[in-house]
């Protein structure tokens, strides 16, 4: 067998440790990279470097998808496409995983302090272009935008971390009346309004917000729907979209204010049909 080249039954092996520590890793439970490297070499026949560098590999993967990795296997690039959809057959066999990780972070959050919010990605701050190729590639073929679309506790916790956030930069300003005001608009009136949070700035002027929450890093494609662009068109000065990453970890966040096409790139992935 090819030293460089790994089976799926391989991949599915690796794959499925590797979550078994990322679940440990993110809950702060003890686990022994060193034993599981040694229980693979012994199942696999893979030299100890080889697996641990397929380690990295398979971070770089969860990278594209969108998802987080284990802090002590840096992301390795130039990874078979092989290894990415074992890590989509493992999330095909395990749907809990994600929506677990957005339940548990979930906890406490009206007693969190505010958020600090960074710059937006740029070209200036982008990875080099061959790994960002990858990482697109991977992005696109799985639907890692529609995946987080489709999560709903984890749109929900994002919602909620904002609504708290909200809520609390406006007491620190002074504005508790205004505070007292903030509504989870997608909570108490359903979806279509264009936006997730009815919020103020502290001077009393409205500030409506769109949420796309990602366990993932800030390039992280999201979804944004036909009537949230058309509402952040009608009410530019009002409007804009937060953006919260890494969240499974120590959720960061980000701030778009219309027009979109100026941060990001718009492309179109469906479309209505309408009988002649």
């Amino acid at each position: 067998m090819n030293a460089e080249s790994w089976s799926n039954q391989e991949n599915d092996a690796i794959v499925a440790v590797y979550f078994q520590m990322l679940k440990d890793d993110l809950t702060g439970r003890a686990y022994n990279k060193a034993m599981n490297n040694r229980s693979l070499h012994q199942s696999l026949g893979r030299s100890k470097g080889s697996i641990e560098f397929k380690n990295c590999n398979t971070s770089a993967a969860l990278v594209g998808f969108g998802l987080p990795h284990i802090i002590g296997y840096q992301p390795r690039f130039n990874l078979q496409m092989s290894l990415a959809e074992a890590v989509s057959r493992w999330l095909a066999t395990n749907p809990s995983f994600e929506a677990s990780s957005a339940t548990a972070i979930a906890q406490g959050f009206a007693d969190t302090p505010p958020l600090f919010f960074g710059v937006p990605p740029t070209m200036k701050n982008a990875p080099p272009p061959a790994e960002l190729s990858q990482l697109e590639a991977i992005a696109r073929r799985f639907d890692v935008a529609g995946r987080d679309e489709r999560n709903r506790s984890l749109g929900k916790a994002g919602e909620e971390r904002i609504f708290h956030h909200e809520r609390a930069h406006l007491q620190a300003s002074g504005r508790r009346d205004l505070a007292d005001k903030v509504r989870w608009v997608s909570q108490e009136d359903g979806d279509g309004a264009g936006y997730d949070i009815a919020s103020f700035a502290p001077n009393g002027s409205p500030r409506l917000i769109e949420v796309k929450t990602t366990n993932g890093w800030e390039r992280t494609p999201f979804y944004i729907s036909r009537n949230e662009l058309e509402v952040s068109d009608a009410r530019r000065h009002e409007w804009s979209l937060v953006r919260l990453f890494d969240f499974a970890r120590e959720v960061r966040a980000f701030e778009l204010r219309p027009p979109l096409e100026s941060h990001v790139s718009l492309m179109a992935t469906q479309y209505q049909a309408a009988f002649n």
